[in-house]
């Protein structure tokens, strides 16, 4: 494995990491779960990626229970958590969801009840809430972080002027600023970390953990034949992620797989391996968050730490010729 400082922090965070979204909790149970963690564990990944809302809570509960399981050191992981939509989305009250300071706090207690931890390495705002002032948002985290609650706070899914205003705001306050952002990024998904968020890497240190680099599956062809029984688009909880997937313009998107796959055997890579190692060779992606539900999907994901040498110019040029004029995806709410 190899390590990316997050951002300008000083934290030494794995190039590649694990995450619970879609699997823990809706795919697989607590002896897969210590199956997958202690398979990237060894292969040295450090950064466990969860939120509040995966599964309705259950994904945070499940990795607290193999946290308990396999008693590493606390001290040699790092472990996130996310507000902004609730434990239960259906029914929620209007102080269980957005980033308000109640919210915030208390689902940043709720996490850690869930994982069984003293503290969060990593901390998100889910999504950006037109309804709190940036400021109550600053001034909250950093409350948590002083608190030792807390340890780095960052965005996920937000615009670069809000992540701007966060960060001036607690320049100009004495406050901690946001360290990292999550935000999708893959072949089919550029323009927030390669465009929009440009200009905040060197001005702000921006880190960037980012999520779906194989763009829901897509990027493994596993969809170009159809549904597979018990992949995560055949998941009725995950109804919405197949309409986007599936749509005429995620038909537009499987039709370019294969010309992908073209350039992937051309260098020797499974497909998986060569999207991974595409999200890798951005120097300002910080860690690529991995969520496999099988061990020998991970295994075979953990290998493209090696490959990013194989992502010459030559072969990212032809990738970006192919991707050219590429609609993203539907905004994820």
């Amino acid at each position: 494995m190899k390590y990316n400082q997050l951002g300008s922090s000083g934290l030494q965070i794995s190039r590649l990491s694990y995450g619970a979204w879609v699997t823990f909790g809706d795919q697989i149970g607590l002896a897969d779960a210590v199956k997958l963690m202690n398979v990237a564990r060894e292969a040295g990944v450090n950064f466990f990626d969860n939120a509040e809302t995966y599964a309705d809570g259950q994904a945070e509960l499940l990795m607290g229970r193999v946290f308990k399981k396999v008693k590493w050191s606390r001290d040699s992981f790092i472990v996130s958590s996310k507000a902004f939509f609730g434990v239960d989305e259906k029914t929620p009250w209007p102080t269980t969801i957005g980033l308000s300071r109640k919210h915030l706090v208390e689902a940043c207690h709720q996490a850690l009840g869930r994982l069984q931890l003293e503290y969060l390495d990593l901390y998100f705002c889910h999504r950006p809430d037109p309804k709190v002032p940036v400021s109550e948002i600053v001034e909250t985290m950093t409350n948590l972080v002083r608190q030792g609650k807390v340890l780095y706070w960052g965005t996920s899914m937000w615009p670069a002027d809000k992540i701007t205003e966060a960060y001036e705001f607690a320049k100009a306050n004495h406050l901690v600023a946001p360290t990292m952002e999550q935000p999708q990024y893959n072949m089919f998904e550029r323009e927030k970390v390669e465009k929009e968020f440009a200009p905040l890497y060197k001005k702000y240190g921006l880190g960037m953990t980012i999520w779906s680099p194989l763009a829901w599956g897509l990027l493994t062809g596993k969809y170009s034949k159809g549904i597979p029984a018990g992949s995560r688009l055949s998941l009725k909880n995950y109804a919405w992620l197949k309409e986007r997937a599936m749509d005429a313009a995620g038909q537009k998107k499987l039709q370019l797989v294969g010309q992908i796959k073209t350039f992937a055997d051309d260098v020797g890579l499974s497909l998986p391996r060569f999207a991974l190692a595409w999200c890798l060779k951005n120097p300002n992606v910080s860690t690529v968050i991995l969520g496999a539900s099988k061990v020998s999907q991970l295994k075979e994901n953990l290998l493209a730490i090696g490959d990013v040498e194989k992502m010459t110019n030559g072969v990212m040029s032809r990738v970006d010729r192919v991707l050219s004029g590429v609609q993203p995806f539907a905004p994820v709410e």
